[in-house]
């Protein structure tokens, strides 16, 4: 038997040992909770978009995800959130790009996904020319046409994301040096300086990792970083969650509330209210 964290998998060695060579498990023993549910999502997509009858609907598998996230709870293996990249070690990230094309690409990128409210990764591989509208001399609005929570394309006020201020130099430093002016919003820079084919979601994760190394920012960082940093800067900076949520376009508040960093607890109000309170 294998165990992890006090957790035993039942699964045979050599089927385990044949999973992490063939890659699909990255080491031997009980898989962590966020991979757990993270298969148990696909798997049951894949039985939804194929019409066939999900076993992941069933009541008996449902109790036993049930209870499995409650003994990963007991032995504090609880969800593993990736890091926030807050104003100051994006700031570090921006100061590695220098004025060469990848360098004004990457900067262009970094802001546009943090300030225009923390965008998913997709969204910036999928960011087009034609949803981009200048506003006045140097700022830009990108209407963001279709995300995970409209899916629809619904038109709603709260598509529009401001790019201002700095954000907006950096994408016009990178449209005009790349000379884009139709399609993919931000491309694949290759050896010679020549610009590519759009880049791919996964991309945006390794520009977000490589920045980070450069910039010697210690912590566990991915694309989702720069949305659960600007959601956490927000809390920090006492910006209403109105105001938060209508940039990063969540539908929920128990949702946007599950971005919030411990950065941003010591700088709410609530945790004050004994010094203020008179």
């Amino acid at each position: 038997m294998l165990t992890c964290i006090g957790l035993v998998s039942k699964l045979p060695v050599l089927i385990d040992q044949t999973l992490v060579a063939a890659g699909y498990k990255g080491k031997l023993g009980a898989l962590a909770r966020n991979t757990l549910v993270h298969r148990i999502a696909v798997l049951s997509k894949a039985h939804q978009l194929r019409e066939l009858k999900n076993p992941c609907h069933d009541p008996k598998v449902r109790e036993l995800l049930s209870r499995t996230r409650k003994a990963y709870a007991k032995r504090g293996a609880l969800p593993r959130k990736k890091d926030a990249l807050t104003k100051d070690p994006l700031q570090a990230m921006l100061a590695t790009c220098d004025d060469s094309l990848r360098g004004k690409r990457d900067r262009a990128l970094l802001l546009f996904a943090w300030a225009s409210g923390g965008r998913r990764r997709s969204e910036v591989a999928g960011a087009d020319m034609k949803f981009l509208k200048r506003v006045g001399a140097t700022d830009f609005i990108y209407t963001l046409a279709y995300s995970k929570t409209n899916q629809a394309g619904v038109d709603r006020p709260e598509n529009d994301k401001p790019v201002l201020g700095v954000a907006a130099e950096a994408l016009q430093a990178w449209l005009e040096a790349s000379k884009i002016a139709e399609g993919k919003i931000f491309r694949q820079v290759r050896k010679g300086g020549h610009v590519g084919a759009g880049i791919s979601p996964g991309a945006v994760r390794d520009i977000v990792k490589t920045r980070c190394a450069l910039a010697g920012v210690a912590g566990d960082f991915s694309a989702h970083s720069l949305r659960a940093g600007f959601v956490t800067e927000a809390g920090r900076q006492n910006v209403p969650l109105a105001e938060t949520m209508a940039m990063t376009s969540h539908r929920s508040v128990p949702t946007v509330l599950g971005y919030f960093r411990s950065g941003a607890a010591p700088h709410s109000w609530a945790t004050r209210l004994i010094e203020t309170g008179e």
